[in-house]
């Protein structure tokens, strides 16, 4: 995002109208500039009103990422994280394994208004409009290897169910392996990718991408069913409080995952479970299929499937698990 496209919106965060003129005064440039960044905030997908003789205004008030704000909210636990927030980068995810192959400390957070190209699981894209998502990636280190951190995406689910249970967040579920969801939409992904020795240590860059308010335009980008926190909690939370309500919730997970991996948090993951004895299939990376009942995931945090030849544990790698309406059969 350019300097004036952020500077635009953080003037039309308030929900009021302001005149091209007034913004072109206060940003100190001219009008068909400012009128080009309101047409660079509407290719991300937010939609602003225009109205002749008032100017222009967003559908509602934003409340802008703020880093003293989000400090603040994070009380005692403050000293825990290392807060980056920017107005735009490519992914967080990218942002923070650049920084932690420079030396970062764990604990160390990349949080942004928009990314212009955000990465969900399997390479898939991941949308969402300037001010309409909490989007961050967490960087945690760990003392272990990559293949005793088996688990960890579930993990980070259980941390973020805690925390949006919290936020007042209603019918609230985890699908395995890394999204959280409300009925049959998306609420909210995660993507960790595993940077180190296989011995130890590992970076663990946790990215997360949270639906707070979505338009009607983001929405159709998507492609796929999706909801956010004002349908859940009735009305969108301050994205401040949110991060830090997260980042705690993420910290005690964290740590606890550190000292005794997945096994003590897999209860609570079934409890969350939005597909726990229901029928599923499962698209396997060579496109063949395996259909079954879930009977939720392992001490490892696989899936465990029961199928007519038994009970089969799917690790999360290529698979894709979708849920299979009754009387319809794979």
């Amino acid at each position: 995002m350019k300097p004036l496209t952020a500077g635009v919106f953080a003037r039309l965060a308030d929900g009021g109208f302001h005149s091209g003129e007034a913004l072109a005064r206060s940003l100190e440039v001219s009008r068909a500039s400012v009128w080009n960044a309101v047409r660079d905030l509407e290719t991300t997908g937010i939609e602003i009103y225009k109205v002749h003789g008032r100017g222009y205004r967003l559908p509602y008030p934003v409340t802008l990422l703020d880093r003293a704000a989000v400090e603040r909210h994070l009380g005692t636990n403050v000293e825990r994280f290392a807060l980056d927030i920017r107005h735009e980068v490519n992914s967080t995810n990218t942002t923070l394994l650049e920084c932690a192959a420079a030396g970062a400390a764990g604990g160390t957070v990349v949080a942004v208004e928009w990314q212009s190209g955000g990465r969900g699981r399997l390479g898939r894209t991941w949308h969402a409009g300037v001010g309409e998502a909490l989007t961050f990636s967490l960087l945690w280190r760990f003392t272990r290897g990559a293949g005793a951190l088996s688990g960890l995406s579930l993990a980070v689910g259980v941390a973020l169910a805690r925390a949006l249970a919290a936020a007042g967040a209603i019918g609230v579920a985890l699908k395995w392996p890394n999204d959280i969801v409300r009925g049959d939409a998306k609420l909210a992904g995660i993507l960790v990718e595993l940077a180190g020795d296989a011995l130890g240590p590992t970076a663990a860059v946790i990215g997360i991408g949270l639906n707070v308010r979505l338009s009607e335009a983001t929405r159709a980008r998507i492609g796929q069913p999706a909801t956010d926190l004002e349908s859940a909690c009735s009305a969108a939370p301050d994205r401040n409080r949110l991060l830090a309500a997260v980042l705690v919730e993420l910290g005690r997970v964290l740590a606890a995952f550190a000292k005794d991996g997945f096994a003590p948090l897999r209860a609570e993951w079934k409890r969350c479970h939005a597909h726990q004895d229901q029928r599923v299939a499962l698209l396997l990376s060579d496109g063949t299929r395996q259909s079954g009942h879930a009977r939720g995931v392992a001490e490892d945090g696989s899936l465990l499937l029961e199928t007519r030849a038994g009970v089969k544990r799917f690790h999360s790698g290529e698979v894709t698990l979708r849920p299979v309406s009754a009387g319809k059969s794979e």
